[in-house]
């Protein structure tokens, strides 16, 4: 019963720890010449892996039954961002854009994070009751 029960939520905070990394290396790089700022697709990557998963996971109870495979979270693919205004040395980051994918990836964690928080208060309400 337990075992997907934040739904893709939990994948989306796995996700969204691997995109701030990338974001983060981006940041750190801003001034190093040559260097290609990258990101991961989010929505691609989150609905590759919402199709693939079932909202919770099926038992086979009876022969009858069909048999369905969970798969995992599929691997975040890096993708080279491309900018808005070439730079003369070679490196592709722009801070406002990277600061920009920072903030929306903190607000995609605060939502999913505050969906988990609402899951388990209700759980708690439906264990301990009023």
């Amino acid at each position: 019963m337990f075992d997907n029960i934040f739904g893709i939520h939990e994948s989306a905070l796995l996700l969204q720890g691997e995109r701030l990394g990338v974001l983060t290396a981006n940041l750190a790089n801003a001034d190093t010449p040559g260097y290609k700022a990258r990101d991961i697709d989010f929505a691609a990557v989150l609905g590759q892996a919402a199709d693939e998963q079932a909202p919770l996971p099926l038992r086979v109870t009876q022969a009858a039954h069909i048999v369905t495979q969970s798969a995992d979270m599929p691997a975040a693919e890096l993708k080279y961002r491309n900018p808005y205004q070439a730079s003369l040395d070679g490196n592709t980051v722009e801070m406002p854009v990277e600061q920009a994918a920072f903030s929306e990836d903190n607000v995609r964690s605060q939502a999913s994070l505050m969906f988990i928080n609402d899951t388990i208060a209700d759980l708690s309400l439906a264990i301990m009751g009023s």
